[in-house]
């Protein structure tokens, strides 16, 4: 019997794009591979007529299976939504904007075949606003902890089926996909790969999006931010400490031999000010793990599938 190979591709408004997609660039990959083949679109909640397209297109194809959710979810909770619902001994991950090199797959496979857990897609020298923030978010992720996260690595990623049934054993609501694949600590292996441009549209991930979503990754998968924030109130503490006793030493046990003048006003507003700033921002701090937390505590599904709109999936949800 053959192995199956299940690919994982979230939508969201790719009405333009997502036929060219799969007939131009994905369903011929595939349709060269050794291996039976699931693919699983999932629609994020899509307000255009992506979800029709698919069905007019390819709705008597038994290898292509939609997941249509209730709602706009968020690309995490589709790629989830899609994880939870592949049956294949490797599962792929790739968007379906065309930006993924899907002529990679193969050589990802063929590393999987040589025993590789996971084999994630490394964006290679790109300049674009975007990569450059992946950059940005990956150092920033490093910083706080996480040492196994990699510059440029990318959703698109290949899973062996042992990892897809751990991934799918977390609850969590704020999740990051990428995240959480790294917190699993099975080791990876790399491809380089070369992004392309989108086949049509605009990329739906705004900046306030990816800045979200970067908050949303470091308070779910690190402890460090809490942590600084100690260290800080330790160093201001012993700066402020010091400070004070220059100031009483110079200026009214010595009798201001600096000529610093600095009255006991001005100095304390100074001091002042810098705490109720740092006071403000730990608790901002505070505050999102709480607001996390308060999410979690509610325990409801992660999302809703719309089975009228779906098709050959298991309709589970989670």
């Amino acid at each position: 019997m053959k192995k199956v190979i299940s690919v994982v591709v979230p939508m969201f408004n790719e009405a333009d794009g997502i036929i060219g997609f799969l007939s131009k660039q994905l369903i011929p990959v595939l349709s060269g591979l050794k291996y039976d083949i699931e693919i699983i679109l999932v629609d994020d909640g899509s307000v255009d007529k992506t979800v029709e397209k698919v069905v007019e297109k390819y709705g008597d194809n038994e290898e292509i299976k939609l997941i249509a959710l209730a709602r706009n979810f968020g690309k995490e909770i589709a790629l989830t939504a899609g994880l939870n619902n592949t049956i294949g001994d490797a599962v792929i991950m790739i968007d379906a904007d065309g930006q993924h090199p899907a002529e990679m797959i193969p050589k990802m496979i063929e590393k999987w075949e040589h025993s590789a857990y996971i084999v994630t897609a490394v964006r290679g020298e790109n300049t674009t606003k975007h990569k450059i923030g992946s950059k940005i978010y990956y150092k920033a992720m490093k910083m706080c902890g996480n040492k196994n996260m990699v510059v440029g690595a990318m959703d698109y990623r290949l899973l062996d089926r042992s990892v897809v049934d751990e991934f799918n054993k977390m609850p969590e609501h704020n999740r990051l996909t990428r995240g959480l694949v790294d917190w699993l600590g099975y080791p990876q292996e790399y491809v380089k790969v070369h992004t392309k441009s989108r086949m049509s549209g605009k990329p739906t991930y705004s900046h306030k999006k990816l800045i979200m979503l970067t908050i949303d990754g470091l308070a779910s998968t690190s402890r460090t931010p809490l942590i600084i924030f100690g260290y800080i109130g330790v160093g201001i503490m012993v700066v402020s400490l010091i400070l004070g006793l220059f100031i009483l030493i110079q200026q009214y046990i010595l009798g201001d031999p600096l000529k610093l003048d600095w009255s006991g006003a001005v100095a304390m507003s100074v001091f002042i000010a810098f705490l109720v700033g740092l006071v403000l921002v730990s608790q901002a701090i505070t505050a999102l793990y709480i607001s996390q937390i308060h999410v979690e505590a509610k325990g409801r599904p992660l999302y809703i599938i719309d089975k009228r709109k779906s098709k050959g999936i298991k309709n589970e949800e989670k």
